[in-house]
């Protein structure tokens, strides 16, 4: 008597078909049908060593503060349970992102990843860490985040199939809507933007009760109503509630606007609690170089640049005017953050060497004078309280006012 049971012919038929077809579709649509779990996280020294148990197609990782963190987020996998810190990795937590897991790195103290790669197989992810000091970190978590790639070659098909797969893809997405500008149309323009937004709450105080987005938001209006009082300029705010902006969006506005200058605020964040002090950032000379060897080689060259039409420039004259610009851009950003922190330090906490540079993406419009303005940190319970008030935030607004008013009344004499 026959106990078991087997499927007829024609059922094992459909099962391989189906099998087939699974396999087929994620060999099409370039995401392994079978990514699975991430089976253990651990730290070797100064790397961490992701491993999952099917070849994953994409991770990304990005830096948090307040506490100082290590974001990675993989995609088409499920967080596991495997986890073992150690060195500068405090603790090891996994969840659910989107249609991924994202792995969190919560740091003893401050390391950036230096660099990242997948093993041959796409089913191991090494990160190199390299320790910090807090204002590198907190450079570093203003950045975009970084990618990785997995080779592809395990699931490549041996040669070219006799058939293609064409998908339309979607138009650009269209730009974000000017700004309101305040003020008489013939005064000078001055965009403030306030930093983080939406999503992105920037850092948050030790205590919780304070978010950067916020603080910034509320700074931004205060320093856009003192400049409306003294008449001398216009003002407009790259965002007036609480959204969402990429980097290059938030200077795009201000170029787009034509802007004279552009101030995007900020609040500070350090794993010591007792630093404090507001600091001023221009653009650093290693960055302006290859931004401008970036800009020149577009393929579109039709940008107006400081009056100048670049669209029939050869690209030699093109990269000369755009590192002429942009020196001249910088100079004028470095003298505007000194103004700055000169004005500022007789009303609010300002760092003894305040004036900073760095390779800052919201920074990095060429022909225009742009700072990032530090205005505390939120960190410390002192700035904390001061840029939460009306009293504080009144303080750094008329700073920044006195500043606006010498910087465009010396262009003038200039003139």
């Amino acid at each position: 008597m026959h106990l078991g049971w087997t499927p007829r012919a024609p059922a094992r038929h459909i099962v391989r078909v189906l099998f087939l077809l699974a396999l087929l579709s994620g060999w099409l649509t370039g995401v392994p049908s079978w990514a699975g779990v991430v089976q253990e996280v651990r730290v070797h020294g100064d790397r961490v060593v992701v491993k999952f148990d099917a070849p994953v197609t994409q991770a990304s990782a990005f830096l948090l503060s307040g506490p100082q963190r290590i974001a990675l987020d993989v995609a088409g996998t499920e967080p596991g349970r495997a986890a073992a810190a150690g060195g500068v990795v405090a603790k090891i937590r996994q969840g659910a992102q989107g249609d991924g897991a994202r792995i969190v790195l919560d740091l003893a103290r401050p390391a950036i990843v230096s660099e990242g790669s997948f093993g041959k197989d796409g089913r191991t992810l090494t990160l190199r860490l390299k320790t910090v000091d807090d204002e590198r970190f907190a450079r570093a978590a203003a950045e975009r985040r970084m990618s990785f790639l997995p080779p592809f070659a395990y699931f490549q098909p041996a040669s070219r199939p006799p058939y293609s797969v064409s998908i339309p893809l979607p138009g650009r997405l269209p730009r974000a809507p000017l700004p309101r500008v305040y003020g008489e149309a013939s005064r000078p323009l001055v965009v403030i933007d306030a930093g983080h937004g939406g999503h992105d709450p920037g850092a948050i105080s030790g205590d919780g009760g304070l978010r950067e987005k916020d603080v910034t938001l509320e700074v931004a209006k205060a320093i856009k109503d003192a400049l409306l009082a003294s008449g001398r300029v216009r003002v407009a705010l790259t965002r007036e509630d609480d959204r969402f902006l990429v980097l290059q969006e938030r200077y795009g506005l201000a170029r787009r606007l034509k802007a004279d200058l552009f101030i995007s605020v900020h609040c500070d964040s350090a794993g010591n609690a007792e630093a404090t002090g507001a600091t001023v950032y221009t653009l650093s000379e290693v960055a302006s170089d290859k931004e401008a060897a970036r800009l020149a080689a577009r393929e579109n060259k039709a940008d107006i640049l400081a009056g100048v039409d670049l669209g029939a420039a050869s690209p030699d004259i093109s990269s000369i005017l755009i590192d002429l610009t942009q020196r001249e851009t910088m100079n004028a950003s470095a003298n505007f953050a000194r103004l700055l922190g000169r004005e500022a330090q007789p009303l609010m906490p300002i760092k003894p060497n305040y004036h900073r540079m760095a390779s800052l993406m919201v920074l990095k419009a060429p022909d225009m004078p742009s700072v990032l303005f530090e205005t505390g940190y939120i960190s410390n319970s002192g700035d904390a309280a001061f840029l939460a008030s009306p009293e504080g935030r009144r303080k750094v607004a008329q700073g920044v006012r006195k500043a606006v008013e010498i910087h465009f009344a010396t262009r003038m004499a200039a003139r």
